[in-house]
């Protein structure tokens, strides 16, 4: 009886180990190769416009990392193939310093500018006025820095 109990402790404890395996992404070897293989088996023609792929600095850590912005796909004649009223989706990835990319966030939006702010690169995207809570036609700017892999919102407008 006591060695079955420790055989199941044993089984339990290796289960519970394995878990967080299942939950870690997947580190790409870089993220234009794996979004356009995407449109490239979705679409019958795709075209990437010039603005398709962003690398910049996102998190201020010295290592490049990548926005992809779906608004400049071409698939099968259709422009944005999954913007909306509320804009186009944005993926944004992280480059490790070992090597490779994984995505920490993806928003549906109209734009964005990074810019320095108070000595940090920070988004300011315009997106859909109801993620300020608002009814009015105007853009919602909607400020953000990247710190680490999370982002956090400085201010809404």
């Amino acid at each position: 009886m006591k060695y079955l109990l420790l055989a199941f402790l044993q089984t339990a404890f290796l289960l519970v180990a394995a878990l967080p395996s299942f939950s870690q992404q997947e580190l790409l070897g870089d993220p234009e190769i794996y979004e356009k293989s995407h449109f490239q088996k979705r679409c019958k023609i795709v075209q990437f416009g010039p603005n398709f792929i962003s690398r910049l600095d996102i998190n201020n850590d010295g290592i490049t990392d990548a926005v992809v912005n779906e608004g400049e796909v071409v698939c099968d004649g259709m422009r944005g193939p999954d913007c909306t009223d509320d804009g186009c989706p944005y993926n944004f990835y992280l480059q490790v310093k070992e090597g490779g990319y994984f995505m920490i966030a993806t928003a549906q939006m109209y734009g964005y500018e990074f810019i320095k702010r108070f000595g940090n690169m920070v988004f300011v995207m315009q997106m859909h006025p109801r993620f300020c809570e608002r009814t009015d036609e105007n853009p919602c700017e909607i400020t953000v820095r990247v710190r680490g892999t999370k982002f956090l919102t400085i201010s809404k407008k």
